[in-house]
């Protein structure tokens, strides 16, 4: 197992053999783990960085069929939040010592480039020490360009999937993997911190999926890696397939830390949803962010992605006390920072 976590350390990526061999066993995790979590102290220390997640629209265009705010689920009670709301919540934020937050939304036709290009313009103007991160999905390179000359700093695209065959078999025919391929370096190329990832476990995928999916971030690399278990929604075509592994997910956040020591990797709300020290057991395995929810409460059980979201009746100041509890639980520390990306270990940092 040494010789595997050298090579994965010193960008020599394993063929699928070996890979498979690591992704369908627990018997290295305790080296996983272990070596992961050394890395991670080596360029963060025990830092863990908060992100306000601000889900500002449930409305999409697509269809996904893993998701539950596809536009096929007439189920869903859909709402938008206005300009003035975003800002209330980034400002409760703030006081709470959040320095990042996250815009995320279905890929909502109401919202034109000059309506994202406001609010960010707003909230960087705002807060000057701030950073603001996208999430809403497949655009032309042109509005990626617009959003970034507004302010924005960086942008989370999930591949989800890097096999063309099993891309097809998650989305309908009017979405196509070499755009969303595109769409990622395109980002690359304007200047954002880019976030790419996948699911763990989503139907129909196989270990030599996932396989497909950690060489491609190997070629894309990206500065944050998000991935999740799959969870199922009741109101979708997939509701019938089960969810994904925790376990797996847990020795796939350690992978990703070893292959991307300087990446930006979430403990994500999937995983606390799946198990209740999910997220705890998320950094442990290497994993240094956290995304607590400033969304209104009165809208958050509208943005479920997945059956029993958690989270969605608290208050903003009651998720960041829960989460730091949390994460000082695991042995860590919640930090009031920007968080961006450190390419160099802690002595050297860019």
């Amino acid at each position: 197992m040494g010789v595997m976590i050298e090579r994965l350390k010193t960008n020599r990526i394993l063929d699928n053999d070996e890979f498979i061999g690591i992704l369908e066993t627990d018997r290295y995790d305790a080296d996983l783990y272990a070596e992961a979590d050394r890395i991670r102290r080596e360029y963060y220390g025990t830092d863990v960085y908060i992100r306000g997640l601000i889900e500002f629209t449930n409305h999409c265009k697509n269809n996904c069929y893993y998701c539950g705010i596809r536009a096929g689920n007439e189920n869903v009670l859909r709402y938008r939040l206005d300009k003035e709301t975003v800002l209330d919540c980034c400002d409760n934020g703030y006081r709470l010592g959040y320095r990042t937050f996250v815009l995320q939304g279905g890929e909502d036709s109401y919202f034109k480039d000059k309506n994202i290009c406001d609010m960010v313009y707003e909230i960087k103007s705002k807060y000057t020490d701030c950073a603001v991160t996208l999430s809403i999905g497949e655009k032309e390179k042109t509005s990626y360009q617009e959003y970034y000359r507004a302010g924005a700093d960086r942008y989370l695209l999930r591949q989800e999937t890097s096999n063309l065959e099993h891309y097809k078999m998650l989305h309908p025919d009017s979405m196509f993997f070499e755009h969303r391929k595109r769409c990622l370096y395109d980002l690359k190329e304007i200047g954002y911190q880019v976030g790419a990832g996948f699911m763990v476990g989503s139907p129909y995928q196989t270990y030599a999926h996932i396989v497909q999916d950690l060489k491609f971030l190997k070629d894309l690399q990206p500065d944050m890696v998000g991935i999740g278990p799959y969870l199922t929604h009741k109101d979708t075509p997939f509701s019938q397939f089960p969810n994904g592994s925790f376990h797996l997910t847990l020795r796939l956040i350690a992978i990703l830390r070893i292959m991307f020591p300087y990446a930006l990797i979430p403990a994500t709300t999937a995983l606390g949803t799946i198990a209740p020290n999910g997220r705890e057991l998320g950094l442990k395995a290497g994993a240094n962010v956290v995304m607590p929810n400033l969304s209104p409460v009165t809208v958050r059980k509208q943005y479920e992605l997945y059956d029993n979201k958690i989270c969605t009746g608290e208050e903003a100041a009651e998720c960041r006390g829960c989460l730091e509890r949390r994460v000082v639980s695991a042995g860590y520390q919640i930090v009031t920072d920007i968080g961006n990306v450190r390419k160099k270990k802690r002595n050297g940092i860019l």
